[in-house]
């Protein structure tokens, strides 16, 4: 019987160490590829294959598996406890308690976060399936998006945007020495099929992340690569087709999973038409935004006037294509580090800038061409990811890396032949080293520290062109002319070194403490050669600038269920170039540079409440915040050697700059809801209340969105997913808005002849569905209707008036 009993467990042991399993969707029961099981100390791993096997052989009798992957929730299991062939994972959709990355740039649970925060997962984004990444960042609670055209999108946090707010890509800062003030389109140049999750953190994030953070910042995490022990490829695509301006859209991406190497390549192209607006005007002003006539000049095409738009509603001068290429490399290079290579580079078509392509003066059309040349970004990292478990690190990442910008502004006048070129080169250079070792066995207590060192140069580079014309056709150039540099002509730097420290400490079993303190040098070097259209005071300046910024973070949870965040923090931003030298033109307003300009501080206050419910499967939060602006930037009339008019490009213009004032404040709060409310029902809701006013001045600040939210319910169901919102945005009145700095639009809102004034930004109201059907284990099959009534509207502050009623098709494969 002994002999008999111990050939039993011999056979049970050997058997559990050859076990090949399939790891299932709770839902649908189909497979999951890509699921990563670890051991306890991740010492050996296997990934389930496309068909969601995984063979566990490589793992001993005892030891304590991890079953994990980005849309489901973690599931720990001991080998000799798996007695079937199948392993069920939950959706993260099912629970609420997540895990974020981007606070302390490392792994930490909602529950030990004090600041305001949001996650997309990739679930979320393919879902909702975003024609950019700007359209994704409006579907997140909290963030309104404001468009100057469509090839674009300015993403407003609290009432700060463009360079106050942080953008990030895998842990590199994408805002750079030229990021601008008022409203900025960079956030379409990562494209959303290639997008694993995306992060939010709302509020001053200086201690992690540096200069510009006063808003917050917007992470994107791009999808990565994993490592099998036995070679597997899987495959991955994506179509999409648009009515409301033709887009077409075809992604492909394929990921080598090996022992030593793992590699994700993905490359996507998008060709979007020119854009419809809604008809149905229920604002009740019949002509606003109507698009009556158009120029039909191009790049090697001429017309003296514009002509007429057969259909006002179709937004001419709207469509660009956009391509995207990822190329990611994961090599482990021993037990505890690894090293990743990740390869990035984004460009576009020639972008139409509607907004000023619309522009009237004496009411004419002005511009016979406006456009962006093609905007590319190329980024290079590398990341060296240490797990060393030493006294003084247990996790740490060094990631160095390169970015090239380039873009670029064309414009000519009509009855004009000078045609303008104004092209910006950044090469950025950057190094990131960020640490953080648990202090106790128990991981209570959690230092983090690191260091950041950039460095920006930037050249700037004009050209003036007369065109030769036959007819109709440009047949070439005929001469040249002056233009002045947007930028110093004669070259600039924009350089930082930073450090931090921060510090995680649960106080009890209720209380988590959360501190940190940064310090940011900074340092401006710009030199202006040429003094054809002004002359400033000192043409090569130098400067320097510093601070110390803190953030402090309590997080009380009383009960299981409830938690109770306060935050009080502090940041800043330096000028950067383009605060302190951009020279440009706008409806009879030229911004000059202003060598003496400081940075600004903000000074933040908050509190928040969640209460989860039904096992943390559905929760309520609730944000109010007070930020103390001081030395903020604004633009206004500016007088430049003793003048406040100049002549610029053959007219009179006004002389504005970008100055210091004393303080201001912006206040508000969003409510939140999420989560599922039985097996096959979930929802989602939020509502965003921001104001801001300057003390001094006693003027609204610029960027203030009105009252904005959405409802969302949604159905699922074994192979069928479907979901209904509804997305509000109150007005903007006439007295909410900064007239003196005019970034957001106030005349290009609806005009009222009996008054003789404008009426503000129309309240606006959307309702939009949206459906999955899971064909096959390797094939969804998405519909959506966005705005089926046609409403028409504009986003606050936006040029050009949102898409109109719009069908959308998706197939999206995984083989």
């Amino acid at each position: 019987m002994k002999r008999f009993l111990l050939l039993i467990l011999i056979f049970s042991y050997f058997t559990s160490n050859a076990q090949t399993i399939t790891v299932l969707d709770e839902e649908s029961r189909f497979p999951i590829s890509n699921v990563a099981i670890f051991n306890e100390n991740k010492t050996k791993h296997v990934v389930s294959d496309k068909d969601g096997k995984a063979d566990l052989s490589i793992f001993k009798f005892n030891d304590i598996l991890s079953f994990t992957h980005f849309s489901y929730i973690e599931y720990e299991v001991l080998k000799r406890q798996i007695t079937t062939d199948k392993i069920i994972l939950k959706s993260t959709e099912h629970t609420l308690d997540e895990v974020f990355l981007s606070t302390s740039k490392s792994k930490e649970s909602r529950n030990r976060i004090a600041e305001q925060i949001d996650v997309f997962s990739i679930k979320d984004i393919q879902k909702i399936s975003p024609q950019t990444s700007a359209d994704l960042l409006a579907e997140m609670p909290g963030i309104k998006v404001q468009k100057s055209q469509f090839g674009g999108g300015s993403p407003v946090l609290r009432g700060m945007e463009s360079n106050r707010v942080l953008l990030v890509v895998d842990g590199v800062r994408m805002n750079n020495a030229i990021y601008r003030k008022g409203h900025l389109q960079n956030s379409i140049t990562v494209s959303p099929t290639m997008l694993e999750r995306t992060e939010v953190i709302f509020g001053p994030s200086s201690v992690i992340y540096g200069s510009d953070a006063l808003g917050g910042v917007i992470h994107y995490y791009t999808r990565k690569p994993t490592l099998s022990n036995k070679p597997n490829v899987n495959g991955a695509g994506l179509m999409r087709y648009s009515t409301v301006n033709n887009e077409f859209t075809v992604q492909a991406g394929v990921e080598l999973s090996l022992k030593k190497i793992a590699s994700y390549t993905s490359i996507s192209h998008s060709k979007f038409g020119d854009l419809m607006m809604g008809k149905s005007r229920n604002h009740g002003f019949d002509d606003w935004g109507k698009v009556t006539e158009f120029s039909n000049n191009s790049d090697n095409y001429y017309s003296e006037t514009p002509i007429a738009n057969s259909n006002p509603n179709l937004q001419k001068n709207t469509g660009f294509d956009q391509t995207d290429f990822l190329q990611k490399l994961l090599i482990p290079l021993t037990d505890k580090s690894s090293l990743s290579i990740n390869l990035q580079y984004s460009t576009t078509s020639d972008i139409p800038r509607f907004d000023r392509l619309t522009e009237r003066r004496d009411g004419e059309l002005r511009y016979a061409e406006w456009y962006y040349g093609p905007q590319s970004r190329f980024m290079v990292s590398t990341q060296l990811e240490l797990n060393p478990e030493k006294k003084w690190m247990n996790h740490g990442l060094i990631t160095l890396a390169y970015q090239d910008i380039e873009e670029s502004r064309i414009d000519r006048k009509f009855n004009s032949l000078d045609r303008s070129y104004k092209t910006e080169n950044v090469d950025i250079f950057s190094l990131n080293a960020d640490f953080s070792v648990p202090l106790t066995k128990t991981k209570d207590r959690i230092l983090s520290y690191g260091g950041e060192l950039t460095h920006n140069d930037v050249g700037s580079n004009p050209e003036g062109k007369t065109l030769a014309v036959s007819g109709n056709t440009i047949t070439g150039y005929s001469g040249t002319f002056a233009v002045q540099s947007r930028y110093a002509d004669g070259g600039s730097t924009y350089s930082t070194a930073a450090t931090y420290v921060n510090y995680r400490q649960d106080i009890s079993k209720t209380s988590t403490l959360n501190s940190g303190i940064r310090f940011t040098y900074t340092n401006l070097a710009a030199t202006w050669i040429d003094d054809t259209f002004f002359t400033l005071p000192d043409n090569d300046i130098t400067i320097d600038n510093s601070a110390v910024t803190a953030t402090f973070g309590y997080i009380f949870k009383p009960v299981t269920n409830w938690q109770f965040n306060g935050v009080l923090s502090s940041g800043f931003r330096s000028p950067n170039l383009d605060d302190t030298g951009k020279v440009r033109e706008k409806s009879g307003d030229v911004t000059v540079p202003n060598i003496n300009l400081k940075p600004e501080y903000a000074y933040n206050a908050e509190l928040g409440i969640l209460k989860y419910f039904n096992k943390k499967k559905f929760y309520v939060s609730g944000t109010v915040y007070y930020t103390l602006l001081d030395n903020y930037i604004t633009r206004e009339g500016f007088m430049l050697n003793g003048n406040t008019t100049m002549i610029y490009e053959g007219e009179e213009a006004n002389i504005v700059a970008n100055v210091n004032k004393d303080q201001a404040y912006i206040y508000g709060g969003t409510f939140d809801v999420k989560g599922t409310i039985s097996d096959h029902l979930s929802t989602r809701a939020s509502v965003t209340y921001t104001k801001g006013k300057a003390y001094d001045t006693e003027e609204p600040l610029s960027s203030i969105p009105p009252l904005f939210g959405m409802v969302e319910l949604s159905h699922e169901k074994g192979r069928f997913n479907s979901s209904i919102d509804f997305k509000f945005n109150g007005r903007k009145r006439p007295e909410d808005y900064n007239i003196t700095e005019d970034i957001d639009r106030y005349d290009e809102t609806p005009y009222l002849a009996e008054t003789d004034s404008y009426y503000g930004t129309p309240a606006w109201t959307t309702l939009n569905i949206n459906s999955k059907y899971k064909l096959s284990k390797n094939l969804d099959f998405m519909v959506a209707i966005d705005n089926i009534f046609d409403n028409h509207y504009k986003e606050f502050a936006s040029g050009i008036s949102a898409p109109g009623r719009n069908f959308s098709f998706t197939l999206l494969g995984n083989f």
